[in-house]
């Protein structure tokens, strides 16, 4: 099966993991020699929940009784759809009330553009250097880093970037700006947090200059940095949200999420101003439904922020590294990308998947599932130690 793998998958890197995965249990994945790995990614944020939670996968059965695809989105009225969306919208601020519901996070990205441009009437973006929104086109286009795009270009024009947490940067936000895309927490730039009081800054310009402020959550949403949604850990709130990967519980789904009178701008003039033919597909909002009530009813952001600040403590006060991030989006530093190659498959060895950062090549990434114990992190803990005594010996 693995050299299939390698002939007939298309490979996104030269050289991938290839775990060849079987079977999986809440923070575990099985391989096909029966080898156990505690999961310390999640898919890169995507099986928050763990592996195999009973409450999705019995709502992901009792929709496949029902129903799967029946018409492209937003035609027919879909109860998964519904009763999701009823519930994002009473977990998020009272003006970001309409949910518009895509594939996958790059589509959230793409429509959140489109939506801008409609509202505003200009053309020009900005986002963040080391910034990932995605890989379509236009979401690419709002990459932060000129390495991954230039072989793709000629991209969408009007799209330039300036440096996270740097308040000397916000002077580039003026009246041609159509929208800010930016991150609570910035992720694959190795997971950088916001000086204090600059997002708050970022909201006052965008609010003076009448640029519409779009948060991407795809990955600090749902829990992950120990507050429901990332902008939770600043005093502000976005005009949009992007969601992706937690979104649907394991299955495909992304959204955009803003006030409804800006949603109707994208129904006429002209009509399907944004369309997707698999957006929102029931059996992955029936699961992305079932996980959120799961989360929001067991106590997991206690878990969070109690063992992701146990986990940050003794990474950075027993093994000497230099760990950055909140919760459950974490960071360390190994100072060179050989030297995190080596730890991650190091790592992979002793039965703990770790993973690296786009763009950040002197850090690993440590991203568990909500259902991470403190057993698990002192597994983890114990599997770098190993690690770092080795290259010390």
């Amino acid at each position: 099966m693995n050299s299939r793998f390698f002939e007939i998958i298309a490979q996104t890197t030269p050289s991938p993991p290839a775990l060849e995965i079987i079977d999986s249990e809440g923070v575990f994945l099985i391989d096909i020699n029966g080898d156990k790995f505690i999961d310390c990614i999640s898919g890169i944020s995507v099986s928050y929940l763990g592996h195999r939670n009973n409450e999705i996968i019995n709502a992901i059965k009792n929709q496949a009784d029902k129903f799967l695809h029946v018409m492209v989105y937003g035609e027919h009225i879909l109860k998964p759809q519904v009763e999701y969306a009823e519930l994002l919208t009473s977990l998020l601020p009272t003006h970001l009330n309409c949910v518009y519901f895509t594939n996958s996070g790059a589509e959230a990205t793409e429509g959140a553009m489109k939506l801008a441009k409609k509202i505003t009437k200009r053309k020009k973006f900005i986002s963040c250097i080391n910034a990932y929104h995605g890989s379509t086109q236009g979401a690419l286009s709002l990459a932060g880093s000129y390495e991954l795009k230039k072989k793709f270009e000629p991209l969408i024009p009007y799209c330039t970037q300036i440096n996270y947490g740097k308040f000397e940067d916000l002077k580039y936000l003026n009246e041609d700006v159509a929208a800010l895309f930016i991150e609570p927490i910035s992720a694959e730039a190795g997971i950088i947090e916001p000086p204090n009081g600059y997002l708050e800054e970022v909201r006052k310009i965008c609010t003076e200059k009448g640029i519409i402020l779009v948060f991407d959550e795809i990955q600090t949403g749902f829990g992950r940095t120990g507050k429901l949604w990332g902008f939770e850990n600043s005093k502000m709130e976005p005009d949009v949200i992007l969601l992706g990967k937690a979104l649907g519980a394991g299955l495909p789904l992304g959204a955009f999420i803003a006030k409804k009178e800006w949603m109707d701008e994208l129904n006429t003039d002209p009509i399907l101003g944004h369309i997707t033919t698999y957006g929102g597909n029931p059996l992955s909002c029936a699961a992305g439904l079932a996980g959120l009530k799961y989360l929001i009813s067991n106590e997991l952001l206690e878990n969070v922020v109690t063992v992701g600040n146990y986990l940050k403590k003794e990474l950075s006060e027993n093994l000497d590294l230099k760990v950055y991030g909140k919760g459950f989006l974490l960071s360390a530093e190994l100072n060179f990308f050989e030297r995190v190659l080596e730890c991650t498959e190091f790592c992979k060895k002793h039965g703990v998947l770790i993973d690296w950062f786009l763009f950040n090549d002197k850090r690993i990434r440590i991203a568990p599932p909500l259902i991470f114990t403190i057993e698990h992190a002192d597994a983890l803990i114990s599997t770098l130690k190993k690690y770092l005594d080795s290259i010390k010996s």
